[in-house]
């Protein structure tokens, strides 16, 4: 999953990009509001994590501009913990409000619900046949026994999974596991399946030649 973080408190917002990453989560980061609202606009991203106070453009006029063309899940990051505030932000479209300063395991568990609502998917573990996801633990396992997966392949597992049923081309895949730091071209999608298959069985992830893949 691509994750974008408006922030422009760089400490916070590396420390965020930081934690995000370390969960599998891909992460593009943007320090003030006019360029986070381009990306957002621009990028099919799976969540924004957007600072309320912004320079340039705030985070009301950057969440009011993203909903005239999109309904990407925005969770809303501010020092305001007055009642009108978090009004505000939900009336104007936000899906989630985070007061600071916040314990990164609640940012971490307000974005896992986030992403499982998007894509309608009711609870945190998913079992396919043999194979189980836990999406809070960020663990699989294959007969009940845990399989290492590295950090690219946990991302493509997990997309195709929440998103199964449905054909995804590779460029899908670029876009939501991929972030503006990777050079694509030492990520190929075809490997880390490959890898996939090796580990959790070549029945699992299905290739429909020149389309892309799908998780029947």
């Amino acid at each position: 999953m691509r994750i974008l973080v408006v922030e422009d408190e760089a400490d916070l917002a590396t420390g965020i990009a930081r934690a995000l990453r370390q969960q599998h989560y891909s992460v593009d980061t943007a320090a003030d509001g006019e360029e986070g609202l381009f990306k957002a606009a621009n990028v099919d991203y799976d969540l924004v994590l957007l600072d309320v106070m912004l320079p340039r453009q705030d985070g009301w006029s950057v969440l009011a501009g993203l909903r005239q063309t999109k309904q990407t899940p925005v969770l809303m990051l501010t020092a305001r913990d007055r009642t009108a505030d978090r009004v505000r932000g939900l009336d104007t479209g936000a899906d989630d409000y985070l007061v600071k300063p916040f314990d990164v395991a609640e940012l971490l568990a307000r974005v896992r619900a986030l992403l499982r609502r998007s894509v309608h998917q009711p609870g945190a573990e998913v079992t396919i046949g043999p194979v189980r996801l836990d999406q809070n633990a960020r663990k699989v396992t294959r007969d009940g026994e845990p399989v290492a997966l590295t950090a690219r392949e946990y991302a493509i597992l997990e997309y195709l999974v929440l998103h199964r049923g449905r054909l995804i081309t590779r460029a899908d895949l670029y876009e939501h596991v991929c972030d503006e730091t990777d050079d694509t071209l030492s990520n190929l999608i075809d490997v880390h399946v490959s890898n996939l298959r090796r580990k959790l069985g070549h029945e699992l992830i299905t290739t429909r030649r020149g389309l892309g893949y799908i998780i029947e």
